[in-house]
Formats: C-alpha cells, sequence, structure tokens
C-alpha cells in the first residue's frame, strides 16, 4: 500500500474514512519507514526489531521453491511478549513454507491462521494450527478474493476471544498486493479500479477491529498500529515520492503509511515527522508492556514509546535503507543519501559514478535535486555513516552485491515479485 493510497493524498479517488477517523483520534507518522523495498526481507525486519541481512533473509524475496526460513533462534515479537502476552499471526506470513519448523507457531505465536507468501503465488492454500498441534499444519483451498474477509473475521475472533488478557495480534493482510481481486461487497466501489477497491476494503476491516476493540471496552488499553510492508508495486500512489517497490533507494520503495491508535495515550490529531521503522516495534512493544528487550540480541530498532506517547524526537540519529543485502541509503532527520539506484538492466553505485545524492528531506521530500554540492560536511558525514554501515553488514552476506561502480556493465534485473 503506497503513502499516498488514503486520506488527502488520494484525493477522494479512494475513500478511506476509517484510516482517516483513526488518524483524527491518534498519531500519523509522515516520514515512517518499512523495513525493506520488497516482502520478505520487510516482514523479517519487523518481527525481530533487526535488518534483514541479520537475519538471513535480507535477500530477495521468498518464492515457492525457496528452502529458506526465518531461523528459530531470531526473537520475534511474539517470542518476546510471550511470558504475558498470548499472540497471532493471521494473514500473510512470507518468511519461509518449509521444513517443521515453518510455521509462526514455531516462531512464538500461538496462533496462526492465513497464507504462507503472496497471494499470486502458486500453489496457494490456506492454514490454521495452534502451538499445541503436534502435527504440521497442512493447507486447505483459498480464494484471493474471500481471503481480506476471512482474516478480519479470524482476528475479531482472537481479540473476543482474548479481550480479558494481554494478546498480540499481527494482522498481516495480504491486499493491496497484486493482483487486486475484492470481495463482492467491494468490486467496483472505488475510483481507482480494483486496487481502489481493495484499499477501501482494508480500509473498513480497519473500521471493523477498532469497532470491536471499542465495543469490548479495552481500546483505551491496545495500542493499534497501522502500516504496510513496502511501497506500491505496477499500482498505488506514492504521494509524490520517488521510486517505486523493489527499487533503489529513493522514498516512493520504503516511506509507507504509519498511524498510532490508542484513545487516551496516544495523542489525537498529532503528525510527527519524527523518524521510525517497523524495526522499532518490538522495542517499543516490549516498553510499553513492561518487558525487558530479549537478552543477548543485536536490536537494530529503537523504544519509540516516547514519540508515540509524548511527541519525544526520534530516538535514531540514522536509519539505513536496504535494497537486498546492499545499504543503498542513509536517513537522518533532515538528510538523506542515496548511493544506489536502477537504470534500465543496471544497478549503479551513484556516487562512484560521479553522482552524489543529497537530499534536504524537509526541504525536498521528494528527492527531485541533489543539494551534495551545498553541503559538503553533511556528504561526508553521511558517506561515512554508509561505509561503516556496509562494512558492519558485509559478514551477514549471503549473494553477492550486484551494485556496479564507475563504469557499469549488464546484470541480472532485480526480483522484485512477493
Amino acid at each position: 500500500m503506497g503513502y499516498g493510497d488514503w486520506g488527502a493524498a488520494a484525493r477522494g479517488a479512494i475513500r478511506t474514512p476509517h484510516l482517516e477517523r483513526m488518524a483524527r483520534q491518534g498519531t500519523t507518522f509522515t516520514d515512517f519507514y518499512a523495513g525493506a523495498n520488497i516482502c520478505t526481507p520487510s516482514r523479517a525486519a519487523m518481527l525481530t526489531g533487526r535488518y534483514a541481512a541479520r537475519t538471513g533473509l535480507g535477500w530477495g524475496v521468498l518464492l515457492v521453491g525457496d528452502t529458506r526460513v526465518l531461523p528459530t533462534s531470531e526473537v520475534t515479537i511474539a517470542k518476546a511478549l510471550s511470558p504475558r502476552y498470548t499472540s497471532a499471526l493471521i494473514g500473510k506470513w512470507h518468511l519461509g513454507h518449509t521444513g517443521p519448523d515453518w510455521a509462526p507457531t514455531r516462531h512464538g505465536f500461538d496462533y496462526y491462521f492465513g497464507i504462507p507468501y503472496s497471494h499470486d503465488m502458486k500453489p496457494l492454500a490456506l492454514y490454521e494450527t495452534r502451538k499445541s498441534d503436534t502435527a504440521p499444519p497442512v493447507g486447505g483451498p483459498a480464494e484471493i478474493a474471500e481471503l481480506q474477509q476471512q482474516f478480519c473475521e479470524k482476528a475479531l475472533e482472537f481479540i473476543s476471544a482474548n479481550h480479558e488478557r494481554p494478546f498480540f495480534l499481527d494482522l498481516a493482510l495480504s491486499a493491496p498486493h497484486l493482483p487486486s481481486i475484492p470481495s463482492a461487497a467491494f468490486h467496483g466501489k472505488s475510483a481507482s479500479g480494483a486496487y481502489g477497491d481493495v484499499v477501501e476494503e482494508i480500509d473498513s476491516i480497519v473500521g471493523r477491529i477498532l469497532a470491536r476493540l471499542t465495543d469490548l471496552d479495552i481500546a483505551r488499553d491496545t495500542l493499534v498500529i497501522f502500516t504496510s510492508d513496502n511501497g506500491p508495486w505496477f499500482e498505488g500512489a506514492t504521494g509524490g515520492l520517488r521510486q517505486r517497490k523493489g527499487g533503489g533507494g529513493y522514498e516512493g520503495a520504503y516511506r509507507v503509511p504509519a498511524i498510532a491508535w490508542q484513545p487516551g495515550v496516544v495523542p489525537a490529531g498529532r503528525r510527527s515527522n519524527a523518524i521510525g521503522m517497523s524495526i522499532d516495534f518490538l522495542p517499543t512493544f516490549c516498553a510499553m508492556a513492561g518487558i525487558a528487550p530479549p537478552a543477548g540480541v543485536t536490536l537494530d530498532g529503537r523504544d519509540l514509546s516516547a514519540t508515540i506517547v509524548r511527541g519525544a524526537p526520534s530516538p535514531h540519529d540514522e536509519l539505513l535503507l536496504f535494497n537486498d543485502e546492499d545499504v543503498v541509503a542513509v536517513r537522518t532527520q533532515r538528510w538523506k543519501l542515496v548511493a544506489a539506484d536502477y537504470y534500465r538492466n543496471y544497478y549503479m553505485d551513484l556516487p562512484s559514478r560521479g553522482y552524489p545524492q543529497l537530499y534536504d528531506m524537509q526541504a525536498d521530500p521528494a528527492e527531485s535535486y541533489s543539494v551534495a554540492d551545498r553541503y559538503p560536511d553533511i556528504l561526508a558525514g553521511l558517506t561515512a555513516s554508509l561505509a561503516r554501515a556496509r562494512e558492519t553488514f558485509a559478514s551477514f552476506r549471503t549473494h553477492p552485491s550486484t551494485i556496479i561502480g564507475g563504469q557499469p556493465t549488464p546484470t541480472q534485473p532485480p526480483r522484485t515479485s512477493d
């Protein structure tokens, strides 16, 4: 889902009244990033609080023939909260689908209902399993048009069944990933084609979830975050941001909608430009739950609770943006250095070509004009940060870099389908 697919940015072409109400009653984060520009590494980063390169799932997306899985040694949000919280993952997993340990119930979740990867991948099956089940999960038939409503119903059931105790729910809708196939009730409702229909369906699901929390009188005790796992692909709106899903280091691939909602706790009607990323969920949820972060684990995420609740500045000095296992951009609160992008069938290292791309994100969020020549000290500092980050993550590589410096030579185009 794109940065511009909801609210005022959608200009009425897609109606999102529930998301807009959620924003009015909560806080919108305008400079929030997915953990990667494609699905698998983004979801690995979100659930572990670590840049995906550390988990072994930083490269590409998992396709049907892949045998990689999220290692069970990784501490997910569900594992971190497990001493006190019951948990469910409902929807899309996409962190491995082979072997005895692939299911979310082997990664800290008590309940799983969903699909193993994106709904454009075949064979597509729908799974339901619990942590207490001893047999491997067996998939049943899945119909794309019905999936989002099925996910919503299971989420509502989980909330109702657990409303008297602490719970963590990852409702991972598989839409609006293409193909866009809305349920019958939403077909033809939007002015933006089937994709818009699906976004309006998602908006309605948000409304149903918030209504259930309110009806159960637990809204003030429940933090709800709405966001996306990357920018839009062949359809959808970036809200004027440059590039799209699977692109290089520019904003449209990474910056995503982000709304925090908890009446009486999260300030209403606030817009915050504090930089944050989905890697921050694990340490933030631990802090707000009064649970210590996992011991002995290197977390890249930071606790955003003061930012969410009190409007404090971002705890991040910088955020790293990855394309596969390559660090391709460094973002600070004001500045951003973009180091690589795609051009035709080349994946180019922009600084080595003599094109340093430094952007003032306050003045130029669309990243239209580099100001590298105006701020040499900023450029030097971020260039040094980029070099340190690349050195840090070099040891986690599972594939060689495909960034080409100097005069480019052809390389294989990137795998961007998930």
